[in-house]
């Protein structure tokens, strides 16, 4: 679907969107948090583009889905890492494909679990459509309507590397990915 230039290039232009977002805002320090596993490679890329002070935080949310009994447990959970205080400040969370909304939904309730933020800005690579909850990314790379049975995926970390394909009868119980 895309070349790993691509992606590279679609991550250059988030670092841009979301510089002048956050000075639209006046924030001047935020947090940046990356969902488990591509959205922590793309919040990566985004880190060191915006040369933000404070650490990168990553979340698992495998415990937070409200799904996981219909899809099943990932075989491969992650601790959540967030080496900071979220309490009063502003979090930009960082997902690689937006679709139902419920992996954002999860990761925010998790977020919350650890102190009160500010603001939450939401930043996605894809948005895919298929909304099942009112969650509206701040910070697009591309939109994609997909047909119904096929899916994005994000494969990386080095290169990055975006595909469109048709779902496995596998992972066809999986809502968001």
């Amino acid at each position: 679907m895309t070349d790993d230039n691509e992606v590279e290039q679609i991550i250059g232009e988030m670092a841009q969107q979301l510089r002048a977002l956050l000075t639209r805002r006046g924030i001047d320090d935020p947090l940046l948090v990356g969902i488990h596993t591509g959205g922590v490679w793309i919040a990566e890329h985004l880190h060191r583009s915006l040369v933000l002070s404070e650490k990168l935080g990553t979340l698992d949310i495998s415990f937070y889905r409200d799904d996981f009994t219909r899809i099943g447990m990932n075989p491969q959970v992650k601790p959540s890492e967030l080496p900071f205080s979220v309490d009063d400040r502003h979090i930009i969370l960082v997902d690689d494909v937006l679709f139902t909304g419920r992996t954002v939904r999860a990761a925010m309730n998790e977020i919350f679990d650890y102190g009160r933020p500010s603001s939450i800005l939401l930043v996605t690579l894809v948005d895919r459509g298929g909304r099942e909850l009112p969650i509206q990314a701040n910070v697009v790379g591309k939109r994609l309507a997909l047909e119904p049975g096929q899916q994005v995926k994000l494969t990386g970390p080095e290169p990055l590397h975006l595909t469109i394909s048709a779902v496995s009868e596998r992972g066809a119980g999986r809502r968001d990915a």
